[in-house]
């Protein structure tokens, strides 16, 4: 499936801007680690633009449908098995075991604290983030407290990266969609 495909088969089950927003941040994180670790970034990055692909319709059973609506769109049992394992412990049971799955587990909370600490910067731009911005947020459980930090936390340790470098990756993946997503302020 090529990406508009894809965009295509996302915006068939999703019309909500910011849930949009998220899918286009995942897909650049993921296509960011990609390139980092010398994989294929155009799969990754399919995965990461798909991984709610249900959500919106059945946010109460999150991955649930995902199977089927990707499976009849011509993804096979492997690109399935990867969108449903960010959903470990959380909404499925299946447990990340590949680093791209891996990756996605990790970042996918990720992108949204990230997201929500450039909103409240002065310029709300992901441009100008840093690292030690966002660990200021980090202890502090009323700041975006739906982000589960502990799902990020397990993430980081299954990749045996530092919290900081994950953070850090991210921060200048999501720069590279910055416009796209409604990150880059105004600066």
């Amino acid at each position: 499936m090529t990406r508009d495909e894809a965009v295509a088969l996302w915006k068939r089950w999703n019309s909500d801007v910011s849930l949009w927003h998220h899918a286009l941040s995942v897909e650049a994180v993921m296509r960011h680690f990609a390139q980092k670790y010398g994989e294929n970034a155009e799969y990754w990055g399919l995965i990461g633009l798909l991984h709610d692909v249900d959500y919106e319709k059945f946010p109460e059973e999150h991955l649930r449908h995902a199977r089927e609506i990707l499976a009849s769109a011509g993804f096979d049992d492997e690109f399935v098995r990867s969108v449903e394992s960010h959903g470990w412990g959380i909404c499925t049971q299946v447990a990340p075991e590949l680093r791209m799955e891996k990756v996605l587990f990790a970042i996918d909370e990720l992108t949204g604290f990230i997201a929500a600490c450039a909103y409240v910067r002065p310029s709300r731009s992901v441009l100008d983030l840093e690292v030690k911005s966002v660990k200021k947020k980090w202890g502090s459980t009323a700041f975006a407290a739906g982000v589960r930090r502990d799902v990020i936390e397990q993430g980081a340790d299954m990749l045996g990266i530092p919290l900081d470098e994950l953070i850090g990756e991210t921060i200048l993946a999501l720069r590279s969609v910055a416009s796209e997503i409604g990150l880059k302020g105004n600066l």
